[in-house]
């Protein structure tokens, strides 16, 4: 029943009784209520709503227990501080001596704030469940922690160290590219202060010694890894952080003794804003590079996202690799000149109108109604981004798909009047155009998309996708309407000069090598019977280079070369032939007689060239993995030039990259060499 009576607690203030129920009016919390007793919910006001806990003068002092850490204590000890809140007493003054029967409630457990007793059971507050109860709060905890676990006491949970609240502020930092002088916050200082206890804040100093120990760490980790490898690749991606400030980040990627892929970061460096200078200077920043991490000589290619020429002239007897431009940045390219005049207007017209609903409320409204009527999908419209092309395609699938619900609000005269309406109403005839260029562009985007994928070997696959588009995707149709295939015959040739897919030396290419090594397209099937035939001399030319270079381990090979037929007479013949065959034959022509013949250099590239190729969903580096051992000297080339990306990092439409390219724009340029470093090589 409702409490009623002059003595009615104020905790009745913030809650009604609904039946044997009790509700807050703050949180909507639901309480069982036995009747009588307020513990249950004063427990709730003061853990939930601590600011608005009601306090009589006729109720009982509350007696709470606040744990501090004491600050450079030897044993860490928790030093137990009491306070009495009562509305009479002055909490400036020393707190009286407590009886016995007070120091006891301090070894109070909090699971009480969820149950109460009852005679020799303990009812739970949250859903009415009924224990047994024996002196002993264990059963009471393990039901709150299975049934109410966002409720869990910490009781018995150690507070963490002023040293580990430092640490973490660090790796924050490192993390989520923070400036360094986000410490000197306010905000970011009264938060630290509420909730940890007598928290002194590090400087700016303090993180930046911390970050700089992060560092040397990752230093030694990866000098001990790459001098464990024969080969990388190097990445050289240019990005610019406001204000105008211009910079190269040196990446490195290789593949380990098991077959794994690894990539890390070496080092960034700021540029001059002199184009001149800094062109000039990019390949001394790349040789110093490799200088510095011990890497000279080891380098198969550098893979760049600039679309001028990075080589230095006066540096081109130094450099020792090949350059290759990002396929990401490639595509960006030939679809921008495949851009025409009438398809950039429609992206304009298209813009224009996704802004129209972005920005009016009334039309936004409007449409998601409307996509409720027609049973579409309530998807909001996507905004194209001058940056990223892929975004059109974006943008004109969501229009497609939201075509007849948009038509519907633009001439609903009650939201659209007749003036916005005409000038936002896309054409037929431009529509047509839209769903004709949509899946062209869609193509486009799926091949960018698998050879930005980052958790695997995408090198190899630059000239199958790009020889698919040019003979098979990029061909125009006879449906195609004028723009789209004018749009086609643009990109084709844009991609067949950029990436010089007629040239003579398209078998020297990185690329066309990975694709040779790797077992999915070593048939090159793309190529003419000529490519073909100079690709397989270019690798027999790289297993003999590899042979001169490894001259220790060629002088091994070649004794396991030689064919030894055993002489019988010097064979010790059992006192019963065999008439086992296989046995026989073995005696003759020796053990190694399978064998001799696929450790020849030139036989080991006939046999895998011969050899059943695998599927298209397998990785090559699993498939390396298993079959190294039958063509090792093919097997070491492998690791040279599968472990090149083939697009720069992070990549143009890779999510990740994007959400990394916002972050390290924020960054300071003193610091941003060390964050860049640390946050990419965890």
């Amino acid at each position: 029943m409702k409490r009623t009576g002059r003595r009615r607690s104020s905790v009745w203030d913030c809650f009604e009784q609904v039946g044997n129920f009790v509700r807050c009016t703050k949180c909507d919390a639901t309480l069982k209520y036995c009747g009588g007793a307020t513990s249950s919910m004063m427990n709730h006001m003061s853990r939930h709503h601590p600011s608005t806990a009601p306090l009589d003068e006729d109720e009982k002092p509350v007696i709470c227990t606040v744990q501090c850490i004491e600050e450079e204590s030897a044993a860490n000890s928790d030093i137990m501080q009491v306070a009495i809140m009562s509305p009479n007493v002055n909490m400036t003054t020393n707190p009286p001596e407590r009886d016995y029967g007070e120091r006891k409630r301090l070894k109070r457990s909090s699971v009480w704030d969820i149950f109460i007793k009852v005679d020799d059971e303990v009812h739970c507050t949250m859903c009415d469940t009924k224990l047994k109860y024996r002196s002993s709060t264990t059963s009471m905890m393990y039901h709150i922690k299975n049934k109410h676990p966002d409720t869990m006491p910490n009781d018995g949970v150690s507070l963490a160290t002023h040293a580990e609240v430092t640490e973490l502020i660090s790796r924050m930092i490192e993390k989520d590219m923070l400036p360094i002088s986000v410490v000197n916050g306010d905000g970011f200082r009264e938060l630290l202060a509420y909730t940890v206890h007598n928290y002194k804040m590090p400087s700016a100093g303090d993180i930046t010694r911390l970050i700089e120990g992060h560092v040397h760490e990752k230093v030694e980790e990866l000098v001990v890894q790459l001098g464990r490898v024969e080969k990388v690749a190097l990445t050289a991606d240019f990005w610019t952080a406001l204000p105008f400030q211009k910079y190269i980040t040196v990446s490195c990627s290789f593949i380990t003794e098991d077959w794994q892929g690894r990539s890390a970061v070496l080092q960034t460096h700021k540029l001059s804003s002199d184009s001149h200078t800094s062109t000039d200077s990019i390949t001394e920043r790349l040789l110093n590079t490799v200088q510095t991490w011990g890497i000279a000589g080891k380098v198969t290619a550098c893979v760049h996202n600039n679309t001028q020429d990075i080589l230095s002239v006066h540096a081109c007897a130094r450099v020792t690799w090949n350059y290759a431009t990002c396929f990401a940045t490639t595509l960006q390219l030939a679809v921008s000149d495949g851009l025409s005049e009438d398809l950039v207007r429609i992206i304009v017209a298209a813009g224009k109108l996704v802004r129209h609903f972005s920005h009016n409320l009334l039309a936004s409204e409007a449409l998601e109604h409307k996509q409720v009527q027609m049973c579409l999908p309530q998807h909001k419209l996507i905004q194209s981004s001058k940056a990223r092309w892929d975004t059109i395609c974006d943008m004109f699938e969501r229009l497609l798909e939201q075509r007849w619900a948009i038509k519907a609000v633009l001439s609903d005269r009650t939201i659209t009047n007749r003036q916005e309406a005409q000038t936002l109403e896309i054409e037929d005839d431009c529509w047509q155009i839209i769903e004709n260029f949509t899946p062209v562009l869609a193509t486009l985007k799926w091949a960018t998309t698998v050879i930005s994928a980052e958790t695997e070997v995408s090198i190899s696959n630059i000239y199958p996708i790009t020889f698919s588009l040019i003979q098979t995707h990029l061909v125009p149709k006879e449906n195609d309407v004028e723009q789209v295939s004018e749009f086609k015959l643009k990109v084709q040739t844009s991609l067949r000069n950029h990436m010089e897919v007629d040239s003579n030396d398209l078998a020297s290419k990185p690329a066309l090598i990975a694709s040779m090594l790797d077992p999915r397209h070593k048939h090159l099937s793309f190529l003419t019977p000529t490519g073909r035939l100079a690709a397989k001399v270019k690798l027999h030319e790289l297993v003999s280079k590899l042979d001169v270079i490894t001259t220790t381990v060629g002088a091994k090979d070649e004794q396991h070369e030689t064919l030894v037929t055993p002489d019988i007479s010097q064979v010790a013949m059992p006192s019963q032939l065999r008439s086992d065959t296989k046995n026989t034959m073995m005696l003759l022509l020796g053990d190694n007689y399978s064998s001799s013949y696929a450790t020849d250099s030139e036989a080991q590239v006939d046999y895998y060239l011969r050899d059943i190729a695998p599927s298209l969903d397998i990785n090559p580096l699993d498939w390396w993995r298993v079959n190294g051992p039958r063509f090792p000297k093919l097997a070491t080339l492998a690791r040279h030039y599968l472990c090149v990306p083939g697009v720069s990092l992070p990549s143009l439409l890779s999510e990740a990259g994007q959400a990394f390219a916002t972050m390290r724009t924020r960054l300071s340029p003193e610091h941003v060499d060390m964050m860049i470093f640390v946050n990419r090589n965890v």
